[in-house]
């Protein structure tokens, strides 16, 4: 399997991920949300002396899944997505619904389509692109959290479901990583339709609540687990953070509704007390 299409490309973790499939040898397609982002990836492509199709690609789009459908892909990264920061509470409704389109409802209808494909091939790759936040949640990521949550239900549910047809199945988790995705995300207030004097948090005093690796890992990991080299099923990045992050998915089996009451939780506390774009200490 050579062809794969990746979402979300015009930054981040597509972004080098596409570059490094390409000088894998893999015929790559970077797809975008934006023409105005072609440009850009066409020139880090050939400056680092590969060649790559980029194409305009919005999930949430008709029109611009259907056009996927005439690419050919055998291995489908979906890695396209966006966080609206802030409090469940207080996240507008068309901000809520955004989030679910962009992160599932529309790369669930494009692998529909390409997985079909894929089945009458006798084989393909899906890699969802979730994060740590499928897995546990935050404070003020609540909603992403909720869409990356349905994106581990659809991912472990197509593996039991395509396994016979000769269909691999993987995720891949970022934890909190520096690339200006996290620090965007709790910027997203700026642009909500609503009443600021009816929100419950002023968000102008709220930052992400964690300090954020250097993104090297996912990019290695996502690539290898795109081009076949590793076959585990989850993949969370930093691997450090394994251990905490099981720890947290049993933690609400002895929580109590009456934990913490009248008292600010210490992860609504970090939020707080943390600058923007604080990167991990060495």
């Amino acid at each position: 399997m050579k062809k794969v299409l990746i979402t979300g490309a015009g930054s981040g973790f597509g972004h080098e991920a596409a570059l490094r499939l390409a000088e894998k040898g893999f015929d790559v397609i970077a797809s975008v949300q934006i023409w105005a982002q072609k440009e850009l990836v066409e020139r880090d492509a050939k400056a680092r002396g590969v060649k790559l199709q980029v194409e305009k690609l919005d999930v949430t789009e008709e029109g611009d899944r259907k056009q996927a459908l005439d690419w050919g892909v055998e291995i489908l990264v979906n890695n396209a997505g966006v966080l609206e920061g802030g409090s469940v509470l207080d996240i507008p409704g068309a901000n809520i619904r955004n989030e679910f389109e962009v992160n599932v409802t529309g790369p669930l209808l494009l692998t529909q389509g390409i997985v079909k494909q894929m089945i009458k091939r006798g084989e393909g790759r899906v890699v969802w692109v979730s994060s740590r936040e499928g897995l546990n949640v935050n404070p003020f990521t609540g909603v992403y959290s909720a869409s990356k949550h349905a994106v581990e239900a659809i991912a472990q549910t197509m593996k039991m479901e395509t396994q016979e047809f000769g269909i691999e199945v993987a995720t891949v988790n970022p934890g909190p990583f520096l690339t200006g995705f996290n620090d965007r995300g709790f910027e997203s207030w700026k642009g909500w339709v609503d009443d600021p004097a009816q929100r419950v948090f002023d968000y102008t005093n709220l930052a992400f609540p964690r300090a954020q690796f250097d993104p090297e890992p996912v990019y290695a990991t996502l690539t290898a687990v795109a081009a076949g080299e590793i076959d585990s099923f989850r993949n969370l990045e930093p691997k450090s953070m394994i251990d905490e992050t099981k720890q947290l998915i049993d933690a609400p089996w002895s929580m109590k509704t009456t934990d913490g009451l009248k008292s600010r939780h210490d992860n609504v506390q970090k939020s707080y007390d943390m600058d923007p774009e604080t990167p991990v200490s060495e």
